[in-house]
C-alpha cells in the first residue's frame, strides 16, 4: 500500500476551473481563450511549463466570490503538447505530475493567480493488495456495463494500480465534489476504496437509459 510522499515548496501558476480535475499520471486537454490565461500559458512555457489545476470552492451560504475561494488541494500539470491559435488562444494537453496543497496565495502583478504550494513527490511504488485490485476491476466492469461503456478490459488489466485508480477517478461521470474527494485521498488504496464506493453509489443512481444523472 502507498504511503504519503515527501513534500517540496514551489511557486505555481493556478487555473481555477470548476469540474476540470487532473490526477497524477493522467492527461487533460484544455482550450485557453481568456486573455489572463493566455498570459499564464505564455509565462509558464518559458518558466517551467507547469500549471496548477484547482477547483474554486463555493463556501456554504455564500455566493461565488471574485476571485473565488479555492480548495486546498489540486494537481500540478506539465504542458506536454501545445498549439498556438489565432487571437492569443491555445490548445494544451497537461500531464498530471503531482498533487499540491495551497499554503498561501501570492501577491502578484500578473493577471493570473499564483500560489505557494506544497508539491507531493510521486510515490511510484504505490500498489494495491491483490484483493483490492480485484474488487476495483470487478466494480469497474459493473459500472461500465450500467453506463453502456465499451471498454478494452485486456488493456485495463495491463495498467499499473495508480494509473487504473486515477484513470477511473478522472474520467468517470462523477460530479466535481466527488472527484475532489477522490483527489484529496492521501494514498492509492484509500482512493481505490473510495472510487469503488462511488461507482456503487453513482451506478445505483443512474437513469433508466443507463446514463448517470448526477453529473
Amino acid at each position: 500500500m502507498g504511503e504519503t510522499a515527501p513534500l517540496t515548496i514551489q511557486r505555481i501558476a493556478i487555473f481555477p476551473l470548476p469540474g476540470a480535475l487532473l490526477f497524477p499520471g493522467l492527461h487533460l486537454p484544455l482550450h485557453i481563450f481568456e486573455p489572463r490565461y493566455s498570459a499564464m500559458v505564455q509565462e509558464v512555457l518559458v518558466r517551467d511549463r507547469q500549471i496548477g489545476m484547482i477547483q474554486p470552492r463555493l463556501l456554504a451560504g455564500e455566493e461565488m466570490r471574485e476571485p473565488p475561494a479555492l480548495y486546498d488541494i489540486g494537481c500540478v500539470g506539465k504542458i506536454v503538447d501545445v498549439e498556438a491559435l489565432d487571437e492569443g488562444r491555445f490548445n494544451l494537453v497537461l500531464e498530471g505530475v503531482a498533487r499540491f496543497r495551497v499554503r498561501r496565495e501570492l501577491d502578484v502583478t500578473t493577471p493570473f493567480r499564483q500560489v505557494e504550494a506544497e508539491i507531493e513527490a510521486q510515490d511510484d511504488d504505490a500498489v494495491l493488495a491483490s484483493i483490492e485490485r480485484a474488487s476495483l476491476e470487478r466494480e469497474a466492469k459493473r459500472f461500465a456495463e450500467r453506463q453502456g461503456y465499451v471498454v478494452d478490459w485486456n488493456a485495463v488489466g495491463q495498467l499499473d494500480d495508480a494509473t487504473l485508480v486515477n484513470g477511473i477517478a478522472q474520467v468517470a461521470p462523477f460530479d466535481g465534489a466527488a472527484k475532489q474527494a477522490l483527489l484529496e485521498c492521501d494514498t492509492i488504496d484509500a482512493r481505490a476504496e473510495l472510487v469503488v464506493q462511488m461507482m456503487q453509489f453513482f451506478g445505483r443512481m443512474s437513469g433508466d437509459d443507463g446514463r448517470s444523472t448526477l453529473q
